[in-house]
């Protein structure tokens, strides 16, 4: 899709690794100017990519960088909510801070990002949010009550904004992968667990991101509300 996105401005967020850092690559390769949001990156800029630090789950950087996204390159054409943690622990192993971490980043960091960007795109009368979700925004996993609190409400709150702006030319889609083999998976290791699918059989990062650039380059009369990936050998857990 080489060209399918010049012109345009595409915000990701979590783009230093994994699914962001593919959906990064894949919208500049399609023509666009990025911004990368991530905590791990330092501000800098390079051909068609501007790289901002950025915790999503703190609002005053979230506002750092809204402000200088705005001033230095305008408005984006497309914001892919992706940033977010996993780990697996039975309710009676999760403490109230490792809950209260994962829905900061999973859920309100999607939050402010959201509440940043959105009013400005209805402005504008188009753009494209893209959440990333998981098949966790709608199907329940032992082991993971913050992670599932933190992606059904992302799946709430998308849902939501869609039915805001739905008039207004604005485009939501919501990306709801299977497992992915990135390295979120490294400290549960499910190669060695039994009803765990293995990380050969897992999807890959650029899998979301070909789901992603997909919904986002389709005509403007095409809304692409929603998109599920699996591995086509896959092993629902319990």
């Amino acid at each position: 899709m080489s060209g399918a996105l010049k012109g345009k401005i595409a915000l990701v967020t979590g783009a230093s690794r994994g699914i962001g850092l593919a959906v990064a690559d894949a919208v500049r390769a399609a023509g666009a100017h990025v911004i990368r949001l991530a905590r791990s990156l330092t501000d800098g800029s390079a051909d068609r990519q501007t790289d901002i630090r950025c915790d999503v789950a703190v609002a005053a950087d979230v506002a750092r960088a809204v402000g200088k996204v705005l001033k230095e390159t305008g408005v984006p054409d497309i914001v892919v909510n992706n940033a977010g943690i996993f780990f697996i622990k039975p309710i009676e192993q999760t403490t109230p801070a490792e809950f209260a971490q994962t829905v900061a980043i999973n859920l309100t960091g999607q939050f402010l990002v959201a509440r940043a960007f959105v009013p400005h795109l209805v402005q504008r009368g188009s753009g494209h949010l893209v959440t990333i979700g998981s098949i966790s925004d709608h199907v329940a996993f032992t082991g993971s009550t913050a992670y599932a609190a933190s992606k059904f409400g992302v799946r709430g709150m998308h849902e939501v904004i869609r039915a805001e702006t739905a008039k207004t030319g604005v485009r939501t889609t919501l990306v709801s992968p299977g497992p992915v083999n990135t390295d979120i998976w490294d400290a549960v290791d499910p190669d060695s667990k039994t009803g765990f699918t293995k990380r050969k059989d897992m999807l890959i990062a650029e899998d979301v991101a070909e789901a992603v650039l997909f919904a986002v380059t389709r005509p403007a009369r095409v809304a692409v509300t929603e998109i599920g990936l699996l591995p086509s050998i896959y092993s629902p857990r319990g």
